[in-house]
């Protein structure tokens, strides 16, 4: 693995940094993004300082600690998190996490890592959202490696096996660690699972002891919660039409949904890092068929991401909503109860035909968490 090239994947190297910095500070979008992360200065001298910067921790540190700031400053009313204190710092890790928004997932954990005084990880960055030179820059540019989407049964394994090598790579002989969904793109539908095949992705690069494989890639659960759900009209309205049809993403799509998960209100949001996943929890499955290993650690990492999901008051909302209920009247109040109703209310006066279908998604995208959280 030493000597195999991952040129068509990685992250920039710092050499690489400078020539990035002015292609974005170039860009025609520059002033419309920059605005955004440095509101009270002025344009020319951010882009002239971004011109300076030589390293991916220059990036990170300047450009997207700013960045990051700005979204909990303008968007995020409560930013709580919990476990990264129990993080070894000279350890490499694989954090393995349940989806809700295209960015600010992985974004705002990084932002903790750094605050909590660890090394950023290296992040999944999906072919598909890869559509213009200045998002792969600014993406590469923030220690992002490329997920090849789509292709044929082959072409789909190969991507797979090369991912898998790629990531082993990555913590075992670069020292980095890694952020990953549990699954292939947002839980819609507020049901957090792993993907079976992202564990099996894991130990491909290395067949012949998959538990062994696991347990070297040090793999921790992370749980991110909203009160407000990112992109929650789009995810219900994807959802309606998918129950008539298969649902064709239109062009601009993913970016539109960016944008919307950054700006956003998020209200309350939680981050919390699960216990590793130890060879005491994985020894015992040693010797399982492949599908049953597979099976057994992706309900492990579930159990774990439940456990330290927090459920917010709209959460309990939606649930008593659905349920015709006041099951968990204790856990909100009268006024996060009306301004919830506000909301759904604006969502199910859209001009569709089954309204109570679109009532049963909305909801259901809050209230099923509460479903998986135990007591």
């Amino acid at each position: 693995m030493k000597n195999e090239s991952f040129d068509d994947l990685r992250p920039y190297y710092d050499e690489e940094i400078a020539p990035a910095m002015r292609r974005i500070a170039d860009s025609e979008y520059f002033s419309t993004l920059f605005s955004f992360v440095f509101p009270d200065k002025e344009m020319e001298e951010v882009k002239n300082t971004i011109k300076t910067y030589r390293s991916v921790k220059e990036f990170q540190t300047q450009v997207m600690e700013a960045f990051n700031a700005q979204v909990i400053s303008r968007s995020i009313r409560h930013f709580s998190c919990d476990g990264f204190q129990d993080l070894d710092k000279n350890k490499r890790y694989l954090f393995i996490s349940n989806h809700r928004d295209i960015v600010m997932d992985a974004s705002l954990f990084q932002y903790l890592l750094y605050k909590f005084g660890h090394p950023t990880s290296e992040i999944t960055f999906g072919s598909n959202l890869m559509i213009s030179q200045l998002i792969i820059d600014i993406g590469k540019s923030n220690k992002m490696f490329k997920v090849i989407r789509g292709g044929n049964i082959k072409e789909f394994y190969e991507n797979s096996l090369r991912l898998s090598r790629y990531i082993r790579y990555a913590i075992t002989e670069k020292q980095e660690s890694i952020w990953i969904a549990q699954r292939n793109g947002r839980t819609k539908d507020g049901k957090d699972a792993t993907d079976q095949g992202v564990v099996k992705m894991f130990y491909m690069g290395s067949p012949d002891n998959p538990v062994k494989a696991l347990t070297e890639l040090n793999i921790v659960p992370v749980s991110i919660s909203y009160q407000w759900e990112p992109c929650d009209v789009l995810k219900a309205s994807e959802l309606y039409l998918s129950c008539f049809g298969k649902y064709v993403k239109k062009a601009g799509e993913d970016l539109n949904s960016i944008l919307t998960g950054i700006t956003q209100p998020k209200g309350d949001v939680h981050i919390s890092v699960g216990k590793p996943l130890s060879e005491d929890d994985l020894d015992p499955l040693a010797g399982l068929p492949n599908n049953k290993l597979n099976m057994q650690v992706a309900s492990l990492i579930d159990n774990r991401i439940y456990k330290n999901y927090k459920l917010t008051c709209n959460n309990y909302i939606a649930h008593d909503l659905h349920s015709q209920t006041e099951r968990y009247k204790s856990k909100y109040t009268e006024e996060e109860r009306l301004l919830f109703v506000q909301r759904y209310n604006e969502v199910v006066a859209s001009k569709v035909e089954d309204k109570n279908m679109l009532s049963d998604i909305f909801l259901g995208i809050y209230a099923n968490p509460v479903g998986n959280v135990p007591d």
